[in-house]
């Protein structure tokens, strides 16, 4: 695993426009993150968050967890490039919701003002 990288500016935006709170996911979409996370656990023999449920997982280290995976994982066989490869799109799909769940929370906020 790459240690030496620097993040993006991009990747850290999305970290901070994440949720400290889990991510509201649909059902397709909880699918999706939890067997990209799953399957990078497997291929890769690593446990990220030990005991803890998709739905109890706070938003910005899910994320942020997908993003170092990116970078930071050097696939060696077939299955660990698959695993690997499904990483952009959970990124980009977690990176939608954050920024719906924000305009989400800006539309109460101003509604309530």
């Amino acid at each position: 695993m790459k240690t030496d990288y620097i993040p993006e500016l991009s990747e850290v935006r999305m970290v901070r426009r994440a949720p400290e709170r889990p991510f509201l996911l649909s059902g397709d979409d909880a699918r999706y993150i939890e067997t990209c996370l799953r399957g990078v656990e497997t291929a890769f023999d690593l446990e990220a968050f030990p005991g803890a449920s998709l739905a109890t997982l706070p938003g910005r280290n899910l994320i942020g967890k997908f993003i170092h995976w990116w970078r930071a994982l050097e696939p060696q066989d077939e299955r660990q490039r698959e695993a690997h490869a499904r990483l952009p799109g959970a990124i980009r799909l977690l990176d939608t919701v954050s920024a719906l769940m924000e305009e989400m929370a800006q539309s109460r906020r101003s509604r309530s003002t």
